[in-house]
């Protein structure tokens, strides 16, 4: 173990001040996804969706050394077919430089303890099939895996 292994995690909920932190977060995560992403764009919405009680959306940010090395985020949502509240994981990042540290253990941890505060039946997500990293690591967890396809459909130009 090297002493960058050693250094404490502290991981918060995120509130609509922290968007600032998450923003470089989100970047590296839809780099590493290949996806393309908001950049500057709708901060605002971000931060309204932070705030509230409950809010919108739920996040999570992983420090180390003061340093944002993860984040998770989350919604509530229904599923019609179970009948029940579940957490939608929508997502779950760690810096490359900070992985297999257990940060990502933590973070996960961190949204299973909320999705059981919040009365959930379950939590529910998706990575790209080829990130085979993730997969193993959601198999760990005890996770099931289901084959699906995801769709976007996007409802105005620009957005």
């Amino acid at each position: 173990m090297n002493a960058a292994d050693a250094v404490p995690v502290l991981i918060r909920r995120a509130g609509a001040a922290d968007v600032p932190t998450l923003l470089p977060l989100c970047a590296a995560h839809a780099a590493y996804e290949r996806l393309p992403q908001a950049g500057e764009q709708r901060l605002d919405a971000l931060a309204r969706a932070l705030q509230g009680e409950p809010p919108p959306l739920y996040a999570w940010i992983a420090f180390a050394a003061e340093q944002a090395v993860g984040y998770a985020s989350a919604t509530l949502d229904f599923s019609t077919l179970d009948r029940a509240s579940y957490l939608h994981l929508d997502c779950l990042y760690v810096a490359d430089d900070w992985r297999n540290r257990s940060i990502g253990a933590a973070l996960w941890e961190r949204a299973r303890t909320h999705a059981l505060d919040l009365g959930c039946r379950a939590i529910q997500w998706q990575t790209p099939a080829w990130n085979i990293d993730a997969a193993r690591f959601y198999r760990r967890l005890g996770a099931t895996e289901m084959a699906k396809r995801r769709y976007s459909f996007r409802l105005r130009e620009g957005d």
